[in-house]
């Protein structure tokens, strides 16, 4: 589990350097951006090596009634990041669509999953997450407009393209690991 503390850790450092360290990150310049983005793919790569490798301690198994709320907040997970790519409604009336969009996929995987490397992993990203909301508030209020009106036409736009990637998502999954909607 080391692989995956590991992971999760130079995950988060990548992405609260330039809030925590805005100085020693300015000082990279634009390369600053290859070592985040290097940082990042080492990461990943860490937490499946580390999540693969490590012995799971279960507590408790996924049940159909628990996978179906896992569902339903990855579903929402993932329509909060398509919002806030696409500026959709929900994305301009919150101030951090993506990050509670991926504190909602992370805590969706940390109730379905029982066991002591899903805790270090989905756990340690949603810690991550949370942490970053509160640095990104600390630095500054909140000051954008009141939203204009709502275009339903994008906000079904955000919808679909949730749904498919959600979709996508769940297929290679299913794919490559546990199945995503059971059996």
């Amino acid at each position: 589990m080391i692989l995956l503390a590991f992971g999760v850790a130079l995950w988060a450092g990548a992405h609260v350097w330039k809030r925590v360290a805005p100085t020693h990150r300015a000082g990279f310049g634009e390369g600053g951006r290859a070592v985040v983005s290097l940082a990042l793919l080492a990461s990943v790569v860490l937490m499946v090596l580390g999540y693969r490798a490590a012995d799971a301690v279960a507590w408790w198994s996924p049940t159909p009634a628990l996978k179906g709320v896992n569902n339903l907040l990855v579903l929402a997970g993932f329509y909060l990041f398509a919002a806030s790519g696409m500026k959709s409604a929900a994305a301009r009336r919150l101030r951090h669509p993506q990050l509670i969009g991926f504190s909602l996929w992370a805590g969706a995987h940390l109730i379905v999953n029982g066991d002591a490397p899903s805790f270090l992993l989905f756990g340690g990203l949603l810690a991550w997450a949370l942490a970053e909301m509160a640095l990104i508030n600390r630095a500054g209020p909140d000051r954008r407009p009141p939203p204009p009106p709502v275009e339903w036409g994008k906000e079904a736009r955000v919808a679909g393209a949730a749904l498919l990637v959600f979709l996508a998502v769940g297929w290679l999954h299913g794919w490559l690991g546990p199945r995503a909607w059971g059996a």
